[in-house]
């Protein structure tokens, strides 16, 4: 075990665990702290703590100090600079005739380095523009390129539910999201309604697929013989959320099926064994 504090570098963003040292940090403060890319102010989204040492990422990088007024003051003047690099840059990208868009501009917070993210369909030569970028910032130049979903997440906006995008608001990281949960959910395929703003799967998807696995298991799949009060049927549909069930009794196939609950069926065989056994009794032709 170790003890640590979370910190975040922007709003929604990863949690990163640090070193405090011994020293007691309040969830909200600022800190400022060594990383990879130099020395960054973040806010503690998690104060002191006891983690286990698998989940930490060693070597554990330690707090510098806390954040004074001076540091929070730089912090507001890189803001207000990003602005103007970010309209300097759409500039440059215009007048070296390049294929991107611009997303964000980020400053280091001791200055030593700007990040510009893009959105572009393909690999962007963009030697030049850093180039021309370095002469007027007089500083280190990073492009970085980005995906749609990373792109949603910094701009932010509203989502088909009227809410405010899940990756700009509460989600820290993105999580995979497949088809087969939209299978799963019984949701329609048409990629227009499974769709998020990024226009890839909605991350929401995500949220109820374990309630939908559960419930998978424990009731009886569409083709399935079953038993119920009034005789044996095959199930012709179902509604997973409610637990029911529409059975199509045997020997009675051309009347309407039953609805039934789950809990009022007893499962004598799956939709594969029950499909080859009425295969069987077929007489041949």
């Amino acid at each position: 075990m170790a003890e640590v504090i979370g910190v975040r570098f922007k709003d929604v963003g990863k949690i990163y665990y640090f070193d405090p040292q011994g020293e007691k940090v309040a969830k909200g403060s600022y800190v400022i702290v060594e990383t990879a890319r130099g020395t960054e102010c973040g806010f503690v989204a998690m104060p002191n703590r006891e983690v286990d040492d698998e989940l930490i990422v060693k070597p554990l990088k330690t707090v510098l100090r806390k954040a004074s007024e001076k540091d929070l003051q730089m912090m507001q003047e890189n803001k207000a600079k990003e602005k103007d690099a970010l309209k300097l840059c759409e500039k440059k990208v215009v007048e070296h005739g390049l294929d991107m868009k611009l997303v964000d501009v980020e400053y280091t917070f001791d200055g030593s380095k700007i990040l510009f993210y893009f959105t572009a369909d393909g690999r962007v030569d963009f030697r030049e523009l850093v180039k021309d970028l370095a002469s007027v910032f007089r500083t280190r130049i990073e492009l970085r390129q980005i995906g749609v979903r990373d792109e949603s997440k910094m701009l932010g906006g509203l989502g088909v539910c009227g809410r405010a995008l899940c990756c700009a608001s509460f989600l820290g990281e993105f999580q995979p999201v497949s088809i087969k949960m939209a299978k799963e959910q019984g949701l329609s395929l048409n990629p227009t309604k499974i769709s998020g703003t990024c226009g890839r799967l909605m991350c929401c998807l995500k949220y109820e697929q374990d309630a939908y696995e559960y419930l998978l298991k424990i009731t009886p799949p569409k083709g399935a013989l079953v038993k119920t009060k009034e005789g044996k049927g095959t199930v012709v549909d179902v509604d997973l959320l409610r637990g029911n069930l529409k059975v199509s009794l045997l020997g009675k196939e051309e009347s309407a099926p039953i609805s039934c609950s789950k809990r009022e069926v007893r499962v004598l065989s799956g939709p594969k064994k029950h499909k080859e056994e009425s295969n069987e009794e077929t007489p041949e032709e």
